[in-house]
């Protein structure tokens, strides 16, 4: 009974949630022998930091709302981190509503992905575009790397300059590095022994962490949001390693002529349907295959080899995910655009007549055009 008491009246040191003994298939479990483990996390945390492997407990969207909501009541800075490979897909749509007058800090984390000869000062321009059409009011943006720890003192300088004494609320879609970011902090800003846990899969942080500060305020990890509009979401989990880069992407450059498709795995297929013969740029991880053919022949190639040949997931896993849906997309003659599909990357056109293509993805992925970022 008093190992139980003892399960109730803690939080798992790395996601959060209350922990229990009773209940295996349930979150915050674990077995009463861990009890006496230190720091104390529950068996899904255990498996994810050993064994790199997670269960599938995740949150429900409401419930992110309700959190979200409750940030507008109290007096803070919220730091909002983005994923600049899946920029769009993982901006939180409607923060400002939820945040009321806080002031927010953008950190856009994974700047080591792209290649070296990329322009910060051009990047944060963009991404202060972007996140400006998309209604978000920011005090400032800083760009870093959390994993390769590149820019993180703007972002220490960044926090005290706006924190004013107050607490920190850090808010994210899945995936995007917060809780290696949040981990940094803690041992800038806390003499906290623990730290959270860090997965490359979706919902990791099950429930709102609270992390002292020196001066008697808290730093409060809020659980990633999950957006089913993102590829990162749907693959399954071997899929998952493929999809996200670890380290920086070399483009891939493709001089097509019209009427010629490219698959990327067996997830995406990208067709040149109609403009002059010119070259686009494919941004996306380097673990996966990418397949030129005619598009007459797509569909057929599709048929016979998808899973196999065009790589995975397997033809039974692919089965199981949303099937694919048609963006026609027209490239205006003399503009840089992208055409960005959350959670794979995207494709620059680089040529100046215009064009015509078509995308086919899993319904409901994100799929749209906008000014290129490189």
């Amino acid at each position: 009974m008093r190992e139980e008491q003892h399960s109730q009246s803690h939080a798992c040191a790395g996601c959060g949630v209350k922990l229990q003994t009773e209940r295996p298939e349930e979150s915050g479990y674990l077995p009463e022998a861990a009890l006496n483990r230190e720091p104390v996390i529950c068996q899904r945390c255990f498996r994810i930091r050993n064994y790199n492997e997670a269960s599938s407990i995740t949150v429900d969207q409401d419930d992110f709302l309700r959190l979200l909501g409750s940030i507008g009541s109290t007096d803070s800075l919220v730091v909002h981190i983005v994923d600049l490979f899946d920029f769009e897909g993982s901006l939180i749509s409607g923060l400002q509503r939820f945040v009321g007058n806080n002031p927010v800090l953008l950190v856009v984390n994974k700047i080591d992905l792209l290649p070296k000869a990329v322009n910060l000062n051009r990047l944060r321009n963009w991404v202060q575009k972007q996140a400006k059409a998309e209604g978000l009011r920011t005090v400032d943006v800083v760009l870093c790397s959390a994993k390769r720890n590149i820019g993180f003192d703007h972002v220490i300088e960044a926090l005290e300059h706006h924190r004013h004494d107050r607490d920190v609320y850090v808010v994210g879609a899945t995936n995007v590095g917060k809780s290696t970011l949040i981990n940094r902090l803690i041992r800038d800003y806390s003499d906290m022994e623990r730290e959270l846990t860090t997965s490359r899969y979706p919902g990791t942080t099950l429930d709102a962490v609270h992390i002292p500060l020196d001066d008697g305020k808290s730093i409060i990890d809020t659980p990633g949001i999950i957006y089913p509009t993102r590829m990162t979401e749907i693959v399954p989990r071997g899929t998952l390693q493929a999809l996200l880069p670890d380290k920086p992407i070399k483009p891939l450059v493709y001089q097509l002529n019209d009427q010629q498709s490219l698959f990327i795995n067996s997830l995406v297929r990208f067709d040149f349907v109609e403009g002059e013969r010119q070259s686009f740029t494919l941004y996306i991880s380097n673990a996966l295959n990418v397949h030129r053919t005619k598009l007459e022949r797509a569909e057929e190639l599709y048929k016979e080899h998808r899973g196999e040949l065009l790589g995975g997931p397997s033809p039974e896993e692919l089965d199981e995910m949303p099937a694919w849906t048609r963006h026609s997309i027209r490239i205006p003659r003399n503009t840089k655009k992208d055409v960005f599909i959350s959670g794979l990357g995207w494709i620059q056109a680089n040529g100046t007549s215009g064009a015509i293509v078509d995308i086919y993805a899993p319904k409901g992925i994100k799929v749209l055009l906008r000014d290129s970022l490189v």
